[in-house]
């Protein structure tokens, strides 16, 4: 899960692909090699995404909406998204800047900088990606444990 990363000078690096509800708080994540494409990992995220209970009846599935950047562009990712019965925001490429998704898209940067927080995280020390999963993993525990207890960076 370690590839040659495109912006620094091809050191061997990793993606961590998170996500999260409106509020932040993750609901799935994932890694992969630092040169594969954001729209891979699409797909996976959304099916790594648990059952949502708590509530009478029965549990959410799925989520109603995706909102995604640029890198998850692709025309195949959002027909499968709707054919799932999930509305997708996503940004499309080739466009310019200011789609105005920053406003829906600062809670996953913020969840993304949480975690990497966790110096861990930030700098990838093991060679296994199984361990740097379970790590990551961890690490979004702490931080649903932080958002019920009310204590947060």
């Amino acid at each position: 899960m370690t590839g040659p990363s495109p912006v620094d000078r091809r050191k061997l690096g990793s993606k961590h692909h998170v996500v999260t509800d409106a509020g932040g708080i993750p609901l799935a994540v994932r890694i992969s090699a630092a040169n594969r494409h954001d729209v891979t990992q699409l797909i996976p995220l959304v099916d790594a995404i648990p059952p949502i209970g708590g509530k009478v009846g029965r549990p959410v599935q799925r989520p109603a909406l995706i909102v995604a950047d640029r890198g998850y562009d692709s025309d195949p990712h959002r027909e499968e998204l709707s054919h799932r019965g999930i509305a997708s925001l996503i940004a499309e490429r080739n466009t310019d800047h200011g789609s105005g998704f920053g406003v829906l898209r600062w809670v996953v940067e913020r969840t993304i900088s949480w975690l990497h927080q966790f110096r861990r995280l930030r700098i990838r020390y093991e060679r296994r990606a199984d361990i740097h999963q379970a790590f990551l993993t961890l690490g979004c525990i702490l931080i649903c444990h932080r958002y019920l207890v009310g204590s947060f960076f």
